[in-house]
């Protein structure tokens, strides 16, 4: 496996991704088995189009509200999250020993973001943590379980 996207957030189930990613490639011996390319994906929700849901915001009101926040205090502020984010999981995959550790922010809806990432990085594997169990998955369904449903390539959902 030689790319691999991780999407991460400032969740208990990003931490998960670490721990599963570390279980199953930290005792590379020889380093064969470790991924040359790890892509720490971070995606600031927007409100829009989903691929289960197509209700809320089409594309193009999607992009006009991109387009509107960008230079405003409140993108900056989501800008730091996201670099913060960003630097923390990239900092504990560095002392585990992986390298080629790779960072990229997407703008939309995180499910349609993680897979549109995956295709245009070349990913052969997403990891990715659940939130758990929530009543309204029930109806609605979870960002995880959408890219899973809506994935070309094998997804590991970690708890």
């Amino acid at each position: 496996m030689n790319k691999i996207l991780l999407a991460v957030d400032d969740t208990k189930g990003s931490l998960a991704v670490i721990e599963i990613l570390n279980n199953l490639l930290g005792d590379c011996v020889d380093g064969s088995c470790v991924p040359r390319t790890i892509t720490l994906l971070y995606v600031q929700r927007l409100e829009g189009r989903s691929i289960m849901d197509g209700l809320l915001l089409s594309s193009s009101e999607t992009e006009t509200l991109k387009e509107s926040l960008q230079g405003t205090e409140y993108q900056a502020q989501v800008d730091q999250k996201a670099e913060t984010v960003l630097n923390y999981f990239k900092d504990l995959l560095e002392k585990q020993g992986f390298s080629g550790i790779k960072s990229l922010v997407r703008q939309g809806h995180p499910a349609e973001e993680i897979l549109k990432a995956s295709q245009e990085e070349e990913a052969e594997m997403i990891v990715m943590g659940s939130r758990g169990k929530r009543l309204h998955n029930l109806w609605m369904g979870s960002i995880s379980r959408e890219v899973a449903n809506n994935a070309e390539m094998a997804v590991l959902i970690a708890k």
